[in-house]
């Protein structure tokens, strides 16, 4: 269940198999038999090891990662059946141990694909499918299991966004860049209540099953905010013809789409600028994605 999400470069904690292994051994011995295997590619926020035929083994590789055991843990139980998508169904939390630092997960494994731009990026039932999951999302009431936690804003990645754009000045262009964030810093705000935001829902959180989206992944970054930090996946994984049945099936207006366009920017830059020299795929993935919330559907 690999994805490659908008983490943090900082200091990594070593982790291998034998240290999971051990962790596991230790921790929940009732899985001290079953087979161990790396899910190559991994993602950027986690290693990710299957367990068994059933389960799947998570360890945090920064700390911007930290909190998504315990979240997926308090939030995904309720929320599972009000969506119309299969999310992770978490099975125990470890703890701190044998030099690793951080809570790490057990979850029941969710077979398929990781979704792509080739296999979805041109279906319109994909495009429509999106809409009602995030429909059904909105819905739920984000304090039903306890304080949702805030998100942030654009505004908050201002100083981060901006020193981006300059680190990738090579790669595309600055003066667009900082038109297009400058515009959506300036859109009027969402004038509703904070709702319940996936908040990193872009095309490597998604899975497929015989072509057609199975599941929605990695809630670390689920909270309550402006619902436009969503509308990334429109420019991760949707053709311009595709991103306008999205954008019609969801009733998203001018204002919330140009947000929608600057949280594109903003993870996308951060995560080229952290990751793209050391990876080809998040190098490609995150190129197309700045590329697209530049464009906004036009060639």
């Amino acid at each position: 269940m690999p994805g490659a999400g908008d983490g943090e470069a900082d200091e990594r904690p070593f982790i291998d198999t034998a240290l999971v292994r051990d962790l596991l051994d230790r921790q929940f011995p009732q899985w001290a038999r079953l087979p161990l295997t790396p899910v190559v590619p991994g993602g950027s926020d986690h290693v990710i090891h299957r367990l068994g035929e059933e389960l799947a083994v998570r360890l945090p590789l920064h700390s911007g990662a930290i909190g998504q055991a315990e979240k997926e843990r308090d939030r995904l139980p309720g929320l599972a059946p009000r969506l119309p998508l299969a999310v992770p169904v978490p099975v125990a939390v470890g703890r701190p141990s044998l030099g690793y630092p951080w809570p790490w997960a057990v979850t029941r494994w969710l077979g398929g694909e990781v979704a792509t731009v080739e296999g979805l990026g041109d279906s319109t039932e994909a495009a429509r499918e999106l809409a009602v999951f995030l429909r059904a999302l909105r819905a739920v009431d984000p304090h039903a299991a306890g304080p949702a936690e805030a998100r942030e804003t654009l505004a908050d990645r201002d100083t981060a966004t901006r020193a981006a754009i300059a680190r990738a000045a090579h790669a595309f262009d600055a003066g667009a860049m900082t038109a297009l964030w400058d515009a959506a810093l300036a859109a009027p705000a969402w004038p509703g209540p904070p709702v319940l935001c996936h908040g990193d829902f872009h095309t490597g959180n998604l899975l497929t099953t015989d072509g057609r989206l199975s599941a929605v992944i990695d809630f670390g970054s689920l909270g309550a905010g402006d619902p436009a930090v969503d509308l990334m996946i429109a420019f991760t994984l949707l053709s311009p013809r595709c991103a306008t049945v999205f954008r019609s099936a969801l009733g998203v207006d001018e204002a919330s789409w140009l947000r929608g366009r600057g949280w594109a920017l903003t993870t996308g830059l951060i995560a080229y600028t952290a990751y793209a020299a050391d990876s080809p795929r998040i190098a490609a993935a995150t190129t197309r994605q700045i590329r697209a919330a530049l464009a906004d559907g036009r060639p």
